[in-house]
C-alpha cells in the first residue's frame, strides 16, 4: 500500500474531500436510500424471455441454413439467476451451463490521497463479485469524473494516480482494466464495472442459509466515523463535538486503518467461502451492517433470521459516533466503503475461518469475527439492544492505545473477543 500521496497531489485532493463532505465522500449521502431506491428499481426486472428466431421463421435447422449460420441455444432454465437488489447480478447464458455476473459502483472521493482512492474503488467494485464467492474477474472498465474546479496542473498530478491506484489493484484481483468513460464533472468521481463469465460451481448464491449458521464479518466497521473524524480536525466546532473523548493521533490511525481496510480486497475471503461451505453472503458498503443484513435476509429460500451480538469497530469511532450524535454506528446504519463480507457459515466451520483468514500464507491484514447467528423467523435482521463492541485496534497503535482501548468508559460494551 502507498502512502499518502506528497505535494499538490494531495492538497488537492483533501480540498476536494473538504469541499464535497456534504455529499458522501465519507458519509456517502450520495446513495439514494434503501427503500426508495429498491421501489425505484421495480420496473427493472428482466423480461420474459422471447421464442428465438428459429421458432418465427422455422424449424431451427431450416433458418440456420437460410442465414448461413449455425443454431444456438436459448438460456438455460436449469440455472439461477440474480437481478435487481443483491450486489451483482446472475444472468444464464445461451451458451451451456455458462452465467454471466455483473456489477458496477461509484461515488465521490473519501480520502485525500488520490493512489489509495483508486484502489479503493476498485476493490469497491470487486467486493460485488467477491460476496457471491467470484473469485475472479474476466475484465473491468473504469468510470472516472474529473473535477472542473481543479486546476490543469492538478488534474496532471491527481487522475493519473487515481487511474494507476484502480489499475493496480486490479491487476491484484488477476485482472485487468480494458475501458471505461472519462467526463469532466463538477466532483471527482470513480468507480467501475466488473464482469465475469463463470460456470455455476463458481457462485455461492445469497439464498441458502439455514437455522443454526453464524455470521462472520471479514472488515471492521467505522469507515464512515474515521473518514469524517479526519476532515474535523481542520473543523474547530465539529473536532469540539468529539475532542473529549479521542485524540488526535488516535484519528490518524483510525483514518490510516480505515484507508488500509478498504484497499483490501475481499478475494481471499471469497475463495475461503467455498472451503469451508458458505451458504450466503453480502458485501457490507452503503447501507450500513444492519441494511446489507436485512437485504440478504429477504434473499433467503428458508424462514429464517439474522441476529448481531457482536460489532467488531475501528478503536475510537464507537466513542465519536455517540459524541457527535451521528452517523448510527451501533445502531449498523452508519455507511461503509468496500466493507467486508458478511457470512453464513455454518456453525463448525465458523471459527476455523476466522483462524484461516488470518494465516500469513494470504499476506498481511485479513481479520474475521463471528458477529451474530441464524435463526428461525421472517427474513428479518436485527442488532440486539446492547450489542458488544469489539474495539479493533489500528496497526499502528501501541501497546498502551491497546490497554486504553480495552478500558475505555465510552465503551461500556467494549470487548477484545467476540461471544455469543
Amino acid at each position: 500500500m502507498a502512502e499518502a500521496a506528497p505535494g499538490a497531489s494531495g492538497e488537492a485532493m483533501a480540498a476536494l474531500v473538504a469541499a464535497e463532505g456534504s455529499f458522501g465522500p465519507a458519509s456517502r449521502s450520495c446513495k439514494v436510500p434503501q427503500e426508495t431506491l429498491l421501489k425505484l428499481l421495480e420496473g427493472l426486472t428482466r423480461p420474459a424471455l422471447q421464442p428465438p428466431l428459429a421458432s418465427l421463421v422455422g424449424g431451427p435447422e431450416e433458418t440456420a441454413q437460410e442465414g448461413g449460420l449455425g443454431t444456438r441455444p436459448g438460456p438455460s432454465s436449469a440455472l439461477p439467476s440474480l437481478s435487481i437488489g443483491m450486489d451483482s447480478c446472475v444472468i444464464p447464458l445461451r451458451h451451456g451451463g455458462l452465467s454471466l455476473v455483473q456489477t458496477t459502483d461509484f461515488f465521490y472521493p473519501l480520502v485525500e490521497d488520490p493512489y489509495m482512492m483508486g484502489r479503493i474503488a476498485c476493490a469497491n467494485v470487486l467486493s460485488d463479485l467477491y460476496a457471491m464467492g467470484i473469485t475472479e474477474c474476466d475484465n473491468m472498465l473504469m468510470l472516472l469524473s474529473v473535477s472542473q474546479s481543479m486546476s490543469e496542473k492538478e488534474r496532471e498530478k491527481v487522475t493519473p494516480l487515481m487511474i494507476k491506484g484502480f489499475r493496480d489493484a486490479a491487476e491484484e484481483g488477476g485482472t485487468a482494466v480494458t475501458g471505461g468513460q472519462t467526463v469532466v464533472n463538477p466532483w471527482i468521481i470513480i468507480g467501475g464495472v466488473a464482469t465475469v463469465v463463470c460456470q455455476q460451481n463458481e457462485i455461492i448464491m445469497p439464498d441458502s442459509a439455514v437455522v443454526g449458521d453464524v455470521l462472520v464479518l471479514t472488515k471492521p466497521l467505522g469507515t464512515q466515523v474515521a473518514s469524517n473524524a479526519h476532515q474535523w480536525l481542520d473543523n474547530p466546532e465539529k473536532w469540539s463535538k468529539i475532542k473529549m473523548v479521542v485524540s488526535r493521533e488516535e484519528v490518524e490511525l483510525a483514518y490510516q486503518e480505515a484507508m488500509f481496510n478498504m484497499a483490501t480486497l475481499n478475494r481471499t475471503a471469497a475463495g475461503l467461502m467455498h472451503t469451508f461451505n458458505a451458504h450466503a453472503a453480502t458485501d457490507i458498503t452503503g447501507f450500513g451492517i444492519l441494511g446489507h443484513s436485512q437485504n440478504l435476509a429477504k434473499q433467503q429460500k428458508n424462514e429464517v433470521a439474522f441476529v448481531i451480538h457482536n460489532l467488531p469497530i475501528i478503536a475510537k469511532m464507537a466513542a465519536i459516533s455517540k459524541a457527535s450524535g451521528r452517523f448510527g454506528l451501533l445502531q449498523g446504519t452508519s455507511a461503509e466503503t468496500s466493507g467486508g463480507l458478511l457470512i453464513c457459515l455454518p456453525r463448525e466451520q465458523a471459527a476455523r475461518f476466522c483462524s484461516e483468514i488470518k494465516s500469513s500464507k494470504y499476506g498481511e491484514g485479513h481479520q474475521a469475527w463471528i458477529v451474530g447467528i441464524v435463526e428461525k423467523g421472517n427474513r428479518t435482521a436485527r442488532i440486539i439492544d446492547k450489542p458488544r463492541v469489539i474495539e479493533v485496534l489500528p496497526r499502528g497503535a501501541t501497546a498502551a492505545a491497546a490497554a486504553t482501548a480495552a478500558l475505555a468508559p465510552d465503551n461500556p460494551n467494549a470487548a477484545s473477543e467476540p461471544s455469543l
